[in-house]
């Protein structure tokens, strides 16, 4: 059997440790093997705290394999983060277990979830039930056209608050607000602070963060984590890298 809540316990003594955590998340259409190992080891040196592996679509049929690849080079936990249940792999460490609550699609509210749970009992890797919520961003992202949904308005705090409160107490136990990859626009800091102050569960914000400084308002803000991925698929600088690290657990 898993051993319940290791890697969830993990990422509740990073921010204990740290004040916030940095993801590195690797888009395995987006990179060949060596590409994708190379930079999960160069994020892992910087400092970063997991490395997310997904997509909102797979064209490559070589998931399992970039997990592999990136397992052979690191020790910090790979997290699975589904843009698509059937994305799956016995290597990774865990799952964010997500449903998309901003959306009104019940498809991917509970549809997906059953029909990738069997899947997930097989590959005998942690879940972490997570909220979805996706935040307007001033562009077309992929997530939000794979999904056909909404986001929530950018300017809209009270409905980003009641969305949060709502993951809260279906019992998540994280919740992950994101502008979408590429996002012309990041999460307002307002938001992420309003958010923060009703809610007792961890916050992962992403999607449109371009530079260091942007994700230290984030974190400053009250973002508990910060993924990276974009900004790493144009610019796999080490030292970029290690700028985003810095301004990430240093606040």
């Amino acid at each position: 059997m898993v051993k319940n809540n290791k890697i969830y316990n993990y990422l509740l003594e990073v921010i204990r440790r740290k004040k916030a955590g940095f993801f590195c998340l690797i888009d395995s259409d987006k990179q060949d093997l060596q590409q994708s190992a190379e930079l999960a080891k160069d994020c892992e040196k910087s400092g970063a705290d997991a490395i997310f592996v997904g997509g909102s679509i797979m064209l490559k049929n070589d998931f399992d394999s970039t997990v592999i690849a990136i397992k052979k080079q690191i020790k910090i936990p790979i997290i699975i983060f589904p843009g698509i249940f059937s994305l799956g792999s016995p290597h990774a460490d865990a799952i964010l277990f997500m449903s998309l609550l901003s959306s009104r699609n019940p498809q991917l509210l509970i549809g997906e979830q059953v029909r990738a749970a069997p899947l997930i009992k097989k590959l005998q890797v942690e879940t972490i039930p997570t909220g979805y919520l996706i935040i307007e961003s001033g562009s077309l992202t992929s997530v939000q056209y794979m999904s056909n949904s909404t986001p929530i308005p950018r300017d809209k705090n009270d409905i980003a608050i009641a969305h949060i409160l709502a993951a809260q107490y279906l019992g998540m136990k994280i919740v992950f607000m994101d502008a979408g990859s590429g996002a012309k626009m990041s999460i307002p800091v307002n938001m992420i602070d309003a958010v923060k102050k009703n809610m007792d569960i961890p916050l992962i914000v992403g999607g449109g963060i371009k530079t260091p400084d942007d994700a230290r308002k984030k974190v400053n803000a009250g973002a508990d984590f910060v993924v990276i991925g974009h900004a790493f698929e144009k610019n796999p600088d080490k030292n970029l890298i290690q700028n985003f690290a810095d301004a990430i657990h240093k606040g």
